[in-house]
């Protein structure tokens, strides 16, 4: 079956403490618009492994969509964190809200070791820059329920190639940051704005820009 003209956004309840999760806020103000063409659908995901896959997988046969982004938040990061790998690891270094804390277990039992992206992010990454957002790749999405997510979403999507999909972490809200001192963030409203720009390249770019983008460590 072919993909509908429809653009999956999702995001994750607040854990950790926190009160709001800027992922959701973000992505949830997108709900119903459209770009490029097609038409923008927000998902709400638990912080909970196991779960958040079962959820995410409801919304990938509901939608049949074209673009999947999942969002989360990565507190201490600076920028919108365009993520390249997702490992097959969970290893989560506080417990998920629903108390789970698996150490050095695979997100699926027989999948492969790591999925790559298959959204443009280097070509995401310029336009970014170039509209004044802060943006960079990220190489590891870590170990905990975003990865989880990140490797599930692929795994799912592996023998639909036409399906463009990927995963993004962003900065706490400067909401959270005020109880985070020193910690870096970015509005929500920003966030958004720039998910927009983020959804428009990845629709309209077939072929990734080949520019350095790595990492010394």
């Amino acid at each position: 079956m072919t993909a509908r003209r429809t653009v999956l956004l999702t995001g994750f309840q607040p854990f950790g403490g926190e009160q709001v999760n800027p992922s959701w806020q973000a992505v949830s103000a997108l709900q119903g618009a459209r770009i490029a063409g097609h038409r923008v659908v927000a998902r709400e995901l638990p912080v909970a492994f196991g779960t958040s896959l079962k959820a995410l997988r409801a919304a990938l046969k509901e939608m049949q969509p074209a673009l999947v982004i999942c969002v989360g938040q990565a507190g201490g990061r600076a920028q919108l964190s365009l993520e390249r790998v997702a490992i097959n690891v969970d290893d989560a270094r506080i417990p998920d809200n629903r108390d789970q804390q698996p150490v050095d277990m695979p997100v699926i039992g027989d999948g492969p070791a790591a999925y790559f992206t298959t959204l443009p992010i280097k070509a995401m990454r310029e336009a970014l820059h170039t509209a004044g957002f802060p943006a960079e790749i990220s190489q590891t999405a870590g170990t905990y329920v975003c990865n989880h997510v990140f490797y599930g979403l692929m795994h799912a999507l592996r023998r639909q190639r036409a399906v463009r999909a990927g995963f993004i972490h962003i900065p706490y809200s400067p909401a959270q940051a005020s109880a985070h001192p020193g910690a870096p963030s970015l509005a929500v409203e920003t966030v958004t704005q720039a998910l927009r720009e983020v959804v428009r390249v990845a629709l309209a770019t077939r072929d990734d820009a080949r520019i350095a983008a790595g990492a010394e460590h």
